[in-house]
């Protein structure tokens, strides 16, 4: 039995109470039937937070998913190693039963063991977004995907999900290569813990040589869609105790901005009801997001059929199971199973992947409730300001334009020495800016080896600088002060009020680029 089991009988016994004790003035009280609604949105929200609370006290649980880190080379006591014995066996024994589907398992019973490449066993966040990645003979499009995930989340948002990257592969050579590729472009995510690298054991997989054609599907392509309802479970098993909610998402998509907070608020709005999964996205098995208290149970269902169905359709298998009446109609049982898959719109992934997993498939999926996607964030409390540069721009995208908040900048390949001035009508008080480079589809047009400056109308400061009075900056040229510089596309922080009142600021390119520019949003907080 799981732990917050006995919290869900505690549960339901208060619950009990509560209709006792209210049940003998309920003529009295008309918001009766609202106070219900909120007790059960309460002990619903306590469960969850139980849950939680169960992650923490199975923190050992990081030896067993993490003992294998090849960063830290961990070492660990004797009386280390005895505990973690007993809690691969407790977690073995809370597993779905992956021995009986799995049989050769049993001759590598710490198969189900993740490899940790890369990782700061982050627990207890609200979110943990599954993203399984594959080789691919023609492109890969996990760094970008990765990319658009983080692209705009806030530092709380930051602090309160975890991405794992599931490299679906044996082939060292290859999990190496994808671990050094999220290493190399994402540093500070996984620095901070925001994102995992885990790998499976080399002994996981089965022998995929005797699987049964089914369908009218040729043998590659039953070897595929086995292999892929494996990975899917292999990372849900791993995600399960880390968080409150699962999200399953692939390594070739791209998401909309606000993500975060739009799930956040639809959670918020259905969480006393009930479902199984939320749908994020229409396709497949893309944005499909699941309470971690329910993982073992689906995980079970796809094991047990790993070999028969493609993974979206056993999702559709276990929502006829739980409530269609074969005694009834098909509307009946259509309009049951949509109670227990809620539909968000407009989508919040997109698929981009052309080339397939599968070898020599081309796949155009695309969601058509996705929309069009906003490509800026506006600003229109700028304060007021000659803007000049070098930079030629493309079309109709001028800077002016991105400054005010009504589109974004775009211009063509920068070179060193080109740079973009702000000039304020009058001094300013600056207390903070945001420049953010890259749009969460073109990622690739950021700032690079890009300083942000201010000048200083008091002379007295610029000496202070020049001296190293002031640590927060450096002296640049033509009387300017450099405060930060691009990093990830992007530039965010507090100006020293030391500088005091500001005549102007400028971005500095320091080195030719190889690709264009895309200034996606613009803020500076007086």
């Amino acid at each position: 039995m799981r732990p917050c089991h006995g919290k869900l009988f505690f549960l339901a016994g208060f619950v009990l109470c509560v209709l006792m004790l209210t049940s003998w003035h309920a003529s009295k009280s008309e918001n009766l039937p609202l106070q219900l609604h909120l007790v059960y949105e309460r002990l619903l929200r306590a469960e969850q937070r139980g849950e939680v609370l169960s992650q923490e006290l199975l923190k050992v649980l990081g030896h067993l998913q993490n003992g294998s880190i090849t960063q830290n080379n961990l070492t660990i006591s004797n009386s280390s190693a005895i505990l973690e014995e007993r809690v691969i066996r407790h977690m073995l024994a809370s597993q779905p039963n992956a021995f009986i589907y799995l049989p050769h398992l049993k001759e590598h019973k710490n198969s189900l063991k993740p490899i940790v490449h890369l990782g700061q066993r982050r627990t207890g966040v609200s979110l943990v977004l599954g993203v399984p990645t594959v080789y691919r003979q023609k492109q890969s499009y996990l760094v970008n995907t990765l990319q658009s995930l983080l692209y705009d989340l806030s530092t709380a948002e930051r602090k309160d999900i975890v991405i794992v990257v599931f490299v679906a592969e044996t082939n060292a050579t290859f999990v190496n290569a994808v671990v050094q590729s999220v290493q190399t472009n994402l540093p500070n995510a996984v620095s901070s813990g925001l994102i995992e690298v885990i790998s499976p054991s080399p002994h996981f997989y089965p022998d995929f040589r005797n699987l049964k054609e089914t369908f009218g599907d040729p043998k590659e392509r039953v070897r595929w869609r086995t292999k892929q309802n494996l990975d899917y479970s292999f990372l849900m098993l791993y995600a399960q105790f880390k968080g409150t909610y699962y999200l399953q998402l692939e390594d070739d998509i791209v998401a909309k901005q606000g993500f975060f907070e739009s799930m956040k608020k639809y959670i918020e709005l259905v969480l006393s009801e009930e479902w199984l999964f939320l749908e994020f996205s229409q396709l497949g098995f893309i944005g499909k997001l699941f309470r971690s208290s329910d993982l073992p149970m689906i995980v079970e269902f796809i094991l047990m059929f790993h070999k028969d169905k493609p993974i979206d359709w056993l999702l559709d298998h276990i929502l006829w199971v739980k409530v269609c009446n074969p005694e009834k109609d098909s509307k009946h049982c259509s309009d049951e199973k949509a109670r227990l898959k809620r539909s968000y719109k407009p989508s919040l992934f997109q698929h981009v992947g052309l080339h397939s997993s599968l070898p020599g498939k081309i796949q155009n999926l695309k969601d058509k409730n996705f929309g069009n996607q906003v490509l800026y964030k506006g600003h229109n409390n700028n304060p007021s300001a000659e803007i000049s540069s070098n930079l030629e721009k493309y079309q109709s995208h001028s800077l002016e334009r991105a400054y005010n908040g009504e589109d974004f900048f775009w211009g063509l390949t920068p070179k060193r020495g080109d740079y973009i001035l702000f000039t304020f009508s009058k001094p300013q008080a600056i207390k903070g800016y945001l420049f953010r480079s890259g749009t969460i589809e073109t990622n690739g047009d950021r700032f690079y080896n890009t300083t942000v400056e201010v000048l200083p109308t008091n002379n007295s400061v610029k000496e202070k600088v020049e001296r190293g009075e002031l640590t927060c900056c450096k002296p640049s040229s033509d009387g300017f002060v450099e405060i930060d510089s691009f990093k990830n596309g992007v530039a965010e922080g507090e100006v020293n009020g030391g500088l005091e009142e500001i005549a102007a600021m400028r971005l500095l390119v320091h080195s030719d680029s190889d690709v264009w520019v895309l200034l996606s949003e613009i803020f500076i907080k007086v």
